[in-house]
């Protein structure tokens, strides 16, 4: 079925950027590029996933594992922060590597005259990004997208006109890095740079001749009627009024755990082998490939807002401006919507490093937060629209993130707290650190990173009821993260298993002396994954028909784990006591995983666990709660788990209004791309839920969104989701399904079961609201299973 939006789903600008936030992305999840849209000069900023500082090695503090009993003994005496003074002069490590830029193309457009009508664009349907402009009665129409099934940046130029004015231009690659340009065959320019070995210390770059990761990036152009040719490390075009221009990169990063070969010809071959099958298929057919490619996931999903307002007719950036003070333009954040999804195609897709803190775009060789993996919220949310979002192949990159980390993790959990599994704590980079970083305890010390990651697995199992990802796969890392979480298990004084020492994610709370810490036991972040790991691992088992001592060790520790508690406020602790809070209006709400992306609070089990989340939000958000971008995504799927629409839209708005950058990349502040996603996945759970065994319709429906459609979303369960609606009341849903299972559909609390006959699939069904609310299924279609 093909979910095409019939709304322009369009960036565009009267100008040329004029500062990297406000250039637009292109990516095919290896290649990324940021596009400036100039005119006499255009610059696109370049970037490969795969090139870091650093180099493989797993830095282990060996005085961690000498440290921990004692630590233990101060917590349990209740002495919390002399434990945190010795965590941080004795258990933490060093600073993950970063995320590099690979360089810059420059395309100098040599012609005289004034430039008018211009307009800029990037068209999400297609993943291509436009210039166009007028200088003396000729047009001028610049292409460029990513091709991910050609690995190239395609870029063609064309002039139109009476006279069809010829094309000059002058291109060139530059680098931050150490770099030396030479002459390729076939009029092609090869930049080859060096990364750093480390960017660690303040103020410090440090590169070296024999340790590091190297890179090549290759360009060619082709002209049919013009001339090219290569003059003081540029290529020149001229006389032409088509050109194209190709660009592809490598660097000589091989895994993780292995040293990479300085001898550069292999990557050479590569890039000319790249670039002599894309001059092969030419630039249309290029194009074309690139579209069926990109498309293939991009139109599996449409949402539709009806709206009366028509701000698309204005730059994108002036409809940013005009909803910070409005905030009606929902058409806006229908674009938002499908704007995170494009971001994950172009910076996540298989084979591909998983997406970090800024997806694959960065021009700094010291980025923020070194542009890493940072585990304890902000990469699981990168990943929260790929399951709902029908975008589950570009979850692929993460899992396989997930098994690199149970490698370093095993060495991590045995030196550090001589335990079995795998442990990753809150920093990550290319070579898979999974060691605590240096810094202080509130954020350096939490072990639980591998274990919040393998709640992805089970989650694309329970979407996909893939039975071999499950088995060789899935269950096999859910095992080894619930090993570790056995063995750092101890018995508290209340003759629970709690975690300790523990820390919360990144906040702290005062001790009863009025000292600020952020080390205790048992936070109620830690007892939560800890009990949905060991929880899934046995449904898992069961689905695998698996019996073992393992499974008794989960089922033992399960019924032992320290419970929830709720304060005498009536709102849900954080910590095992009730401390108060260091800052009350703490960004990360670690706590309230139970409610998302957890489902361990629910309104039909635990429904004074709800209220109790309710009362912690509102504390919370009194006291300033949700200023980042991330973390007012986080609030809104809050929000839609507690079906209230009012607070899950006004921090939808809250998201766009304060924390957009003007080419929609979530500003944090600064960028990091979590906020994107997490917007994204957000509106998604407004429309969809599944987490409790039925396919909720329409749970948190904002008032705004009286009218609309979407298509395409999937469920838990092996199903897809179309649903249409009319002041603000379901009126149609149709619900396909390619497993044997049945469907449990439920909206505004009314139910209908739809059961799959043996030897058939659920194909569609196809449900009305009658005038009471209540489901109605109007036809079932099945199909044989072969």
């Amino acid at each position: 079925m093909d979910h095409t939006n019939k709304n322009e789903l369009k960036l565009w600008y009267k100008a040329p950027a004029e500062k990297w936030e406000e250039a637009l992305p292109l990516g095919n999840g290896r290649l990324g590029a940021m596009v400036f849209g100039g005119t006499k000069v255009e610059k696109l900023q370049l970037n490969e996933d795969t090139l870091w500082s650093g180099e493989p090695g797993e830095n282990i503090n060996k005085q961690a594992n000498f440290t921990l009993d004692r630590v233990r003994e101060l917590v349990f005496n209740g002495k919390y922060a002399e434990a945190e003074q010795l965590i941080e002069s004795k258990m933490v490590g060093e600073d993950s590597e970063a995320y590099q830029p690979l360089g810059d193309l420059l395309i100098e457009h040599i012609v005289e005259g004034d430039v008018i009508d211009f307009r800029r664009e990037l068209d999400l349907q297609t993943a291509v990004a436009l210039t166009e402009y007028k200088i003396n009665d000729a047009t001028y129409r610049r292409e460029a997208f990513i091709s991910h099934p050609d690995q190239v940046l395609a870029i063609r130029v064309k002039s139109y006109g009476q006279e069809c004015s010829p094309i000059r231009l002058r291109i060139q690659l530059d680098s931050l890095h150490p770099h030396k340009i030479n002459e390729g065959k076939d009029n092609s320019l090869i930049l080859s740079g060096q990364s750093p070995i480390s960017v660690k210390n303040p103020g410090e770059i440090l590169y070296d001749d024999h340790r590091g990761l190297r890179f090549q990036i290759h360009i060619q152009g082709k002209t049919n009627k013009g001339e090219l040719s290569i003059t003081n490390d540029a290529l020149e075009i001229s006389g032409d009024n088509e050109v194209m221009v190709l660009l592809t990169a490598k660097t000589n990063f091989t895994k993780f755990n292995e040293v990479p070969d300085p001898d550069l010809a292999g990557i050479q071959k590569q890039c000319q082998d790249i670039l002599a099958n894309a001059n092969y298929w030419g630039y249309e057919e290029l194009k074309h490939r690139h579209l069926v490619d990109y498309q293939s996931l991009f139109h599996r999903v449409s949402l539709s807002l009806d709206h009366e307002q028509q701000y698309e007719k204005l730059p994108t950036n002036e409809r940013l401006e005009i909803y910070k003070t409005n905030r009606d333009d929902i058409a806006l954040e229908a674009l938002y919507f499908q704007y995170g999804r494009y971001l994950l195609i172009s910076s996540s897709r298989p084979g591909t490093q998983a997406a970090n803190l800024q997806g694959i775009w960065n021009p700094f060789i010291k980025p923020p937060w070194n542009s890493d993996y940072t585990t304890n919220i902000n990469t699981e949310m990168n990943y929260w629209p790929a399951e709902v979002c029908n975008l589950t192949e570009c979850h692929d990159p993460l899992f396989d993130l997930i098994e690199d980390l149970s490698i370093t993790g095993q060495k991590t959990a045995k030196e550090l707290y001589g335990a079995r599994g795998f442990a990753v704590h809150h920093n990550v980079d290319l070579w898979r650190m999974s060691t605590p970083s240096s810094g202080q305890a509130s954020w350096a010390f939490w072990p639980m990173a591998g274990v919040w990651l393998a709640s992805h697995l089970w989650e694309h199992y329970l979407f996909t009821l893939d039975n071999k990802f499950l088995e060789e796969k899935a269950y096999p890392l859910m095992k080894e993260a619930a090993q570790f979480c056995l063995d750092w298990l101890v018995e508290g004084p209340e003759g629970y298993l709690v975690t300790n020492p523990s820390t919360s994610p990144e906040n702290k709370f005062l001790t009863y002396d009025g000292q600020s810490t952020a080390v205790s036991y048992a936070s109620t972040m830690d007892m939560t994954l800890m009990r949905e790991l060991f929880q899934t691992c046995l449904q898992a088992s069961k689905q695998l028909n698996i019996e073992d001592d393992f499974l008794e060790e989960v089922s033992e520790a399960l019924e032992r784990l320290a419970p929830y508690k709720i304060n005498k406020a009536g709102r849900l602790q954080e910590w095992i006591e009730d401390f108060a809070e260091h800052e009350p209006g703490h960004r990360h709400v670690s706590h309230l995983y139970g409610l998302y992306p957890g489902n361990q609070i629910n309104r039909k089990q635990t429904p004074n666990l709800v209220e109790a989340v309710r009362n912690t939000l509102t504390y919370r958000l009194e006291n300033g709660g949700g200023h980042t971008g991330w973390s007012c995504a986080w609030l809104i799927h809050l929000f839609a788990r507690l079906h209230d629409p009012i607070n899950a839209h006004d921090y939808l708005q809250t998201l766009l209004a304060r924390s957009t950058h003007p080419n929609l990349f979530d500003d944090h502040p600064p960028f990091q791309i979590d906020g994107n996603f997490g917007g994204t996945s957000g509106i998604a759970e407004m429309l969809v839920q599944s987490h409790l065994g039925e396919i909720e319709l329409l749970p948190a429906l904002p008032k705004a969104w009286k009218n609309g459609r979407v298509s395409g979303l999937k469920a838990r369960g092996g199903f897809e989701v179309t649903i249409e609606w009319a002041d603000g009341q379901l009126t149609l849903a149709e619900i396909s399904s390619t497993k044997q299972t049945d469907a449990i559909v439920s909206y505004n609390n009314q139910q209908v079961k739809i059961e799959s006959e043996e030897g058939t699939v659920l194909t569609t069904n196809t449900i009305k609201v009658d005038s009471n609310s209540k489901l109605i299924v109007l036809s079932v279609e099945k199909s044989k299973i072969d």
